[in-house]
């Protein structure tokens, strides 16, 4: 695994940043052209809209029918000048705040330029209420299902060699593979170790990635935060024998792991540019095939611990480990993305960039970035928003930002409908997802979604409608109890009465508004009293709590 010269490094940096540079230039033409026809558009009061049940498997959704022929007539008209199904690309960041980005108030103003994640969401639609789940493994699960935790089953991050929950689930590459999709993950898996939940088992074509997380592979071998077992040969070789997957694997449909290298320090420094040239090459190969693809790209970075890869070590205005790795990502995002148009394919491939929770506070400085309250782990804003970047050249109009809800599990249903094989939707269980084609396409196109349902492990916290959230009950970020403001060290509050929020005026969640909003209780518990009455027909699952 050599790695790139300093000499060869300043020189596709340089390549970078020019191209970035120049795009940039093209965005912000884009978006002052697209300021007059964005003003204009009509935005909807979701809170006062009625939604449909499209089938009883299924969330409601606030109909858009004009939204929908749209939708139709565009992907009609792609498929008959491409010759095929649109490809999709995830690109899935670890722990990366809501606000890191710079278009979320992040960027240079954090210490960690994002020029590349910039440009697309200013050539497409940002989103500024995306959510996932308050930890990894549960959001991971449910963006491959479109199902939420307490359905799939994984309520809390995966730990040493732990079984996972996907056996038994329906997957999105499982349905897109079968649609004659080629599938293929690379990076970060987390969502168990066990046979019948890794991803060459669950409906990918390909794996090329780790099973864990990078804090079980390094904390242990690290003297800065693990000396009792780095200085300590007995319990070294204790860790050692632990039984979880330590190496970096590769491994086809129905096959067998290959081990490629133990993942050291070193070695976890580099893997983010080793997975980034795997996606490349895959994505070159797909140029000349018949098949579309499904790549679900997801980066180490920028989980603790971070050790920045030579090239980016020290590089970022911020000089700290979590920021070089940011401009690495954000580097990475914009190879796949030059590969694609170089290859011809960047029209007939949707992005969506995100990830899979809000920002982590207990490891800081080695943290993200967030405006909000609460952090990782929590059901507060902090916990679960996430930044939401949707892109498609010629089919997303440049200069879109949305406040329109999007929940990570809507990628499931969203993405069925653009492999054209709705049908293929389960009926057999409870699907939390909703297809949002038809709110990302349309040049005004408006949310789908009324709800957005805030589940800490197996407790019903909070329900968002419109701007207000509804808290019956989130984990304590009080200086008493948890001084980090993190997810993990507080404990569970149940409320004597409730929290209500409003999300615009008050996006730290501090000043609790339900001594005004009184009248609005059938608004939040309505739904709260049909989303919980699901689980009686369709039983919760517990195989992580």
């Amino acid at each position: 695994m050599n790695i790139l010269s300093e000499e060869k490094y300043l020189l596709e940096r340089k390549r970078y940043l020019r191209w970035a540079s120049t795009a940039t230039l093209i965005g912000v033409a884009s978006c002052l052209l697209s300021v007059s026809s964005a003003s204009a558009a009509t935005f909807e009061d979701s809170l006062v809209q009625k939604t449909v049940q499209v089938a009883p498997n299924l969330e409601p959704v606030i109909p858009h029918p004009r939204q929908e022929e749209e939708v139709l007539e565009k992907l009609t008209s792609l498929e008959a000048r491409i010759g095929k199904k649109p490809n999709i690309l995830f690109f899935i960041m670890d722990v990366v705040g809501w606000g890191d980005p710079g278009v979320y108030g992040g960027g240079a103003m954090v210490g960690a330029p994002t020029p590349i994640m910039d440009l697309l969401a200013r050539e497409g639609l940002q989103l500024t209420s995306t959510y996932s789940q308050p930890t990894s493994s549960p959001t991971r699960a449910t963006i491959l299902t479109g199902r939420l935790p307490m359905r799939h089953g994984i309520l809390r991050p995966t730990t040493n060699n732990e079984k996972g929950g996907l056996e038994g689930e329906i997957t999105l590459p499982q349905i897109l593979s079968e649609a004659g999709y080629v599938t293929q993950a690379v990076g970060k898996w987390h969502i168990g170790e066990n046979l019948e939940s890794q991803p060459h088992h669950v409906g990918f074509d390909d794996f090329y990635g780790f099973l864990s997380v990078s804090d079980f592979y390094t904390e242990w071998r690290d003297p800065n935060f693990n000396p009792d077992i780095v200085n300590s040969p007995e319990r070294t070789e204790m860790v050692r024998n632990f039984a979880f997957e330590k190496n970096w694997v590769h491994a086809k449909k129905g096959g067998d792991l290959e081990r490629i290298a133990e993942v050291d320090i070193p070695t976890c420094s580099i893997l983010d540019e080793k997975w980034a040239d795997y996606s490349v090459e895959f994505i070159k190969k797909m140029a000349t095939s018949e098949k579309p693809f499904f790549l679900y790209h997801c980066t180490r970075g920028a989980h603790f611990d971070n050790y920045p890869n030579p090239q980016f070590k020290g590089k970022s205005p911020g000089k700290y480990p979590y920021k070089d790795v940011i401009i690495e990502l954000d580097y990475i995002l914009g190879r796949l993305v030059k590969t694609l148009e170089e290859t011809g394919q960047l029209e007939n491939t949707l992005i969506f960039i995100t990830s899979d929770n809000g920002s982590e506070m207990e490891a800081w400085p080695d943290s993200a970035y967030s405006p909000f309250r609460g952090a990782k782990g929590s059901t507060w804003e902090g916990g679960m928003r996430v930044p939401g970047i949707v892109y498609w050249k010629g089919m997303i109009q440049p200069g879109r930002v949305s406040d329109g809800l999007f929940d990570l599990a809507d990628l499931f249903n969203t993405s069925l409908t653009l492999a054209g094989v709705k049908d293929k939707m389960p009926t057999d269980r409870y699907i939390d997802g909703i297809d949002q084609t038809s709110f990302i396409l349309p040049n005004e196109g408006q949310s789908n979604r009324k709800y957005i349902y805030y589940w800490l492990t197996k407790t019903f916290s909070a329900i968002r409608v419109g701007e207000y959230k509804y808290m019956m009950a989130a984990e304590s970020d009080d200086d008493r109890d948890n001084y980090l403001q993190g997810g993990f060290s507080g404990e569970t509050m149940n409320y004597s009465y409730c929290k209500v929020f409003n999300l615009y005026l008050d996006p730290k969640e501090t000043h609790n508004f339900f001594i005004r909003k009184v009248i609005y209780t059938d608004v939040f518990l309505e739904p709260v009293k049909q989303h919980l009455s699901t689980f009686k027909k369709y039983p919760p699952k517990n195989v992580l709590n």
